[in-house]
């Protein structure tokens, strides 16, 4: 095992996945601090509160597209084994951002594009269980650690151990950033897609 080219897979991941996409995109369309609207994170679900649904999006690709944008640079120039560091890194990158705090988002869109760039086919069971749960509940929070949950399985039965064991990594950490989401879930507080959006709701 090269230990030199996982640690820079795992930096290298790092530094790219915690560009803040949301932040920069709102600060240079005059939008202010992000931080500073509805839930303060600085994902596309909160940049959307902004009413800029072309920012929202931009933003969605943008997180998405580093944790897969690190996954297959590692992948090409280092080895498989580091694309997967390299995945973790990213991830961990946007939840934890050296820039602004290791304050940073909750990682879903990261989630997608990681898993994308490892293997399209868990990436689609984890984007397919999210809708149906999303459809049939009504709670992105529920739809996103439903599919996180599930996801380590998918990727032991489509791959092996070692994705599996990633997306275990994955998933604690996206359990981690949800974890009032999950409180107001058992306790019925939660806000409902297409419900009245509370102000540390999603994002």
């Amino acid at each position: 095992m090269d230990y030199v080219n996982l640690i820079l897979a795992a930096v290298a991941g790092y530094l790219l996945g915690s560009i803040p996409f949301g932040l920069v995109l709102t600060k240079i369309a005059g939008l202010g601090d992000i931080r500073n609207i509805g839930s303060g994170n600085i994902g596309a679900t909160n940049v959307l509160r902004t009413g800029r649904k072309d920012l929202a999006v931009l933003t969605l690709i943008g997180d998405a597209g580093k944790g897969g944008l690190a996954v297959l640079l590692a992948s090409y120039f280092l080895g498989e084994q580091a694309a997967l560091v390299a995945g973790v890194a990213a991830f961990a990158g946007h939840v934890w951002p050296v820039w602004l705090g290791f304050k940073g988002g909750k990682g879903v869109a990261t989630y997608i594009g990681t898993l994308l760039a490892l293997n399209w086919i868990v990436c689609l069971l984890f984007c397919a269980t999210w809708l149906i749960v999303a459809l049939l509940r009504r709670y992105s929070s529920l739809a996103a650690l439903t599919a996180a949950a599930a996801s380590p399985v998918f990727a032991y039965i489509w791959s092996g151990v070692a994705l599996s064991a990633t997306c275990a990594i994955l998933s604690l950490i996206l359990y981690y950033r949800h974890k009032d989401n999950i409180l107001r879930l058992l306790d019925g507080t939660e806000t409902k897609i297409g419900g009245e959006k509370a102000a540390k709701s999603e994002g």
